[in-house]
């Protein structure tokens, strides 16, 4: 797989190192010839040069290119660069670093950004997966913001706790993907018994994670003699669910 990466400072040369050791074929493009020596990536192709300038990505043949990276500390850069490669050269798939969090709604299709990478969004995420017991947890944004992927946590004293994965009525564009038991991953079935302490993973559409929320959520079986039938499970369910480190201050 042939991957341009726009940007050849710490995040950029990081995601580089890693590509080629699983032996895809990089070009790195800065504007900095100094950074070529310090890098230290061997294996790796170079092209110094302004990625925003149609001639340099034309030099770079980006039209060849299976994946464009932007990788730089400025949003600026990394939007024009993913337009470009999408609408100038036809570039199958591109990722977007996100370096202002205010910038974030920008980084998606019409932008030519296929995968926005919100660093700050992602470590809140990752700290808020291990503390949060008992809510849902978004971990990443897929499909330029149509979709994601979400974690919950069954506490112990959950509802949700003694019921098979094909019980309940989970939310249409919701699908269970993964259970972590016991540092264990499993593939869900519908005869899967939840237990307290299973991390659940759903991919699921950003408008369902409420319906999904709303579902997994203590309040759900309510607090009077009706809670039994709070719950929405089903008999007949087929299948374990439904369907640069600087804050550049551009905001938009």
């Amino acid at each position: 797989m042939k991957v341009v990466i726009v940007g050849a400072g710490s995040v950029g040369s990081s995601i580089a190192r890693e590509l080629l050791a699983h032996k895809h074929e990089i070009l790195l493009i800065d504007l900095k010839p100094e950074v070529i020596g310090r890098s230290g990536l061997r294996g790796a192709h170079w092209l110094v040069g302004d990625a925003c300038e149609l001639s340099t990505l034309q030099d770079a043949k980006l039209e060849d290119a299976d994946v464009v990276v932007s990788a730089t500390g400025d949003d600026k850069v990394n939007l024009v660069v993913s337009l470009l490669a999408k609408t100038e050269f036809g570039v199958g798939r591109t990722v977007g670093r996100v370096n202002n969090p205010k910038n974030d709604w920008m980084f998606d299709d019409s932008w030519g950004v296929d995968v926005a990478v919100n660093t700050p969004q992602l470590m809140t995420a990752l700290v808020e997966e291990a503390v949060e017991i008992g809510d849902l947890v978004r971990l990443l944004t897929l499909q330029t913001g149509v979709s994601s992927l979400v974690e919950f946590t069954v506490p112990h004293d959950s509802h949700v706790i003694g019921l098979t994965v094909g019980g309940i009525d989970w939310p249409e564009d919701s699908t269970l993907v993964a259970i972590l038991r016991d540092q264990a991953p499993i593939t869900p079935s519908r005869d899967d018994v939840l237990d307290g302490g299973d991390e659940l993973f759903f991919v699921t559409t950003i408008a369902a994670e409420d319906q999904l929320r709303a579902l997994l959520s203590p309040e759900s079986p309510g607090d009077g003699e009706d809670a039994d039938e709070a719950l929405p499970v089903t008999a007949d369910r087929q299948g374990a669910g439904g369907q640069a480190p600087e804050d550049d201050g551009f905001d938009g």
